[in-house]
């Protein structure tokens, strides 16, 4: 679900961006290693989000579902060595 996985990313990067305003707004006054803590952890996060963001979900389409194009379908399945040249591949269904 594509809804889900942007909340998700925008909600990490919210606390990414959080962190480290809090880190150097507010803690660097009292703990200038807790603000320094606060910047690694806020450092992990991004790219956690990134991967969180690009994950392909069980209901996305992916680079070798069928585009609808029969004729392309066929040619596409031909060049990965999935069937020879007029086969069908089971499971894939004419449009």
């Amino acid at each position: 679900m594509y809804a889900r996985r942007r909340h998700v990313y925008f909600a990490m990067m919210g606390t990414c961006i959080g962190l480290f305003v809090l880190a150097w707004g507010v803690v660097r006054l009292w703990s200038v290693p807790a603000a320094v803590g606060m910047c690694l952890a806020a450092m992990v996060i991004p790219p956690v989000a990134a991967m969180v963001a690009n994950r392909r979900g069980p209901e996305d389409r992916w680079w070798d579902d069928p585009s609808g194009d029969p004729k392309s379908d066929e040619w596409w399945d031909e060049l990965d060595g999935r069937s020879g040249p007029g086969e069908r591949v089971p499971g894939r269904r004419a449009q």
